[in-house]
């Protein structure tokens, strides 16, 4: 603080010289800029430990391993009374249920997925930005805002508030997942005020009042719950700290859960299904856009890449055509060379297709599927235990869904058996078109390779995949994403956010592509004008 009392000194020796002032002001105006950002840095620090001290102290909160609210709810427009019920489990277990009437609105995050009920008593799976705000509720609450860092939350200072006519003080949270709260915490007793945030879709904020110790831990006994349109009146009558919470809370209903079949049947169908998978997907062709984000050490995002391109499938793979990086088309060097690589991926799969239509080869392929077959379906189905299925509508299609997590019976030998065992998420199967249709996968624990010293796979690494049914025939990709958090040699972090949407899709037959060549039985005139021929 010593050099406070000379920036004043300096400021009333600058007020004595204009001239001073024009040369000075600048240089001034950068320092004062460079001194903001950690300032604020400085007061989300100082807002979250007196909010920790007030609500019971580190100590207190890290012990916190569950915390249930029940009480009474009154519409503040009237009608019938209710009840309010709300339930949280470490590490990442989140529920809200309210009741009006006859009417049940429940959120959950049950460590793997996330799902509501709405009014009507409608059960489902919560997928996209619904899905990733449930989830990012129940990290938020679970935190209890410690150790930031640890739980992957970027704290910020947004400056002063009102609430309710009281100074409050306002931080922004954001998961990993880009989901935000706005917090507030008021300037006098440092708890929490008000939090708003989209939850589920909805527009959400809610307001704490009538602080009470529980167990060590101040809870809140009044809450003012804004939903939509909709305001609820909750009176607490019931809140408690490590009281034994069932996993059941969390999970789906037994009314909305049905039988499994036979998973490694079905996905022994599925696989032996791919192939012509594979032959209806060499019908369409389309485009894709790639966005790729990194981030700085600090956690800061850098300028994402964008890249556009055109594809179509052969042989089973995606060949793509890059034409646009930054919405900026390939200069016609770059396009000259883009397609020279594209052609010549084409030559090799059409060689190895050729190859793989030999006798030999297909005993040879063969063999080695029945090598691996432990791998691909046996070992996934051994690592991982499935619980929660239930039927669904995804895309305007029915499909079967379930939860799978770690198996913890399960021994792993081998690496791929290891990292399969460290897997969480949910699956979607269209049984009628033997296909998967969505999968959310995500390391539920850090996954080490050479104990660390080569990789460290960070828990919370994430892929998600998402198809679309064409034509009523066949279900093409429309959307990927991907969450990497790795550390290499024990030293650097390196943090990549990914996301590709496909669109446009056209039909035609590949075997007309002049820049294919002409497969065995293929019509004799090539396409005028085929989409995929890679850009002049």
């Amino acid at each position: 603080m010593k050099n406070t009392g000379n920036l004043f000194r300096g400021c009333a020796y600058l007020t004595m010289d204009p001239m001073r002032t024009r040369l000075l002001a600048r240089p001034l105006l950068l320092l004062f800029l460079c001194f903001a950002v950690p300032l604020q840095a400085q007061d989300a620090t100082r807002i979250l430990n007196q909010y920790v001290k007030a609500s019971g102290g580190a100590h207190a909160l890290t012990k916190i391993q569950t915390i249930t609210l029940e009480g009474t709810v009154a519409a503040q427009n009237g009608g019938k009374p209710g009840a309010y019920t709300f339930d949280l489990k470490l590490p990442n277990r989140y529920y809200s249920e309210l009741v009006i009437g006859d009417q049940t609105l429940i959120e959950s995050f049950n460590g793997k997925s996330a799902w509501h009920q709405n009014p009507g008593g409608e059960i489902s799976t919560l997928v996209g930005p619904e899905g990733l705000q449930l989830e990012a509720a129940a990290r938020y609450y679970n935190s209890h805002l410690l150790n930031p860092k640890k739980n992957k939350l970027v704290i910020t200072y947004v400056g002063s508030a009102q609430v309710r006519e009281k100074d409050a003080v306002q931080l922004e949270v954001a998961t990993p997942s880009g989901v935000k709260w706005q917090v507030f915490f008021d300037a006098q007793s440092h708890l929490i005020v008000k939090e708003s945030a989209q939850v589920g879709g909805v527009n959400q904020e809610i307001l704490y009042d009538d602080y009470r110790a529980e167990n060590g831990v101040q809870l809140p006994h009044k809450i003012e719950l804004h939903r939509g349109a909709e305001i609820y009146l909750i009176a607490v009558t019931r809140a408690a700290v490590n009281d034994p919470v069932g996993e059941r809370v969390f999970d789906f209903p037994r009314k909305s859960q049905v039988q499994l079949p036979d998973l490694k049947a079905l996905f022994k169908q599925i696989d032996a299904n791919q192939q012509a998978v594979d032959k209806i997907k060499e019908n369409y062709a389309g485009t894709k856009v790639e966005e790729e984000t990194e981030f700085e050490g600090n956690g800061k995002p850098k300028k994402p890449e964008v890249r556009e391109s055109t594809f179509f499938y052969l042989d089973g793979t995606e060949v793509s055509t890059l034409v646009k990086i930054d919405s900026q088309p390939l200069s016609p060097d770059a396009q000259k060379k883009e397609n020279a690589r594209v052609l010549k991926q084409i030559d090799e799969l059409q060689k190895n297709a050729n190859k793989k239509d030999s006798p030999d080869e297909k005993n040879k392929q063969a063999q080695k599927e029945d090598e691996e077959e432990d791998v691909s379906i046996d070992a996934f189905l051994r690592a991982c235990q499935f619980v929660n299925p239930r039927r669904e509508r995804f895309r305007g299609q029915d499909v079967l869904v379930f939860d799978f997590e770690p198996n913890p019976e399960f021994k792993a030998h081998t690496l791929v058996e290891k990292v399969i065992q460290k897997l969480g998420g949910v699956i979607w199967i269209d049984e009628k078109a033997l296909d998967v249709v969505r999968l959310d996968a995500f390391f539920v624990n850090s996954v080490k390779f050479a104990g660390g010293l080569l990789a460290d796979l960070q828990k919370g690494t994430r892929v998600v995949l998402e198809q679309t049914y064409v034509n009523n025939e066949v279900w093409l990709p429309s959307y990927e994403e991907v969450h990497i958090d790795v550390r290499v040699f024990l030293v650097k972090g390196i943090k990549v956010d990914g996301t590709t949407r496909y669109s446009d899709y056209k039909k035609f037959s590949v075997e007309t592509l002049s820049t294919v060549g002409k497969p065995k039985a293929a019509p004799a005139q090539p396409s005028a004008n085929s989409p995929e021929k890679p850009q002049e």
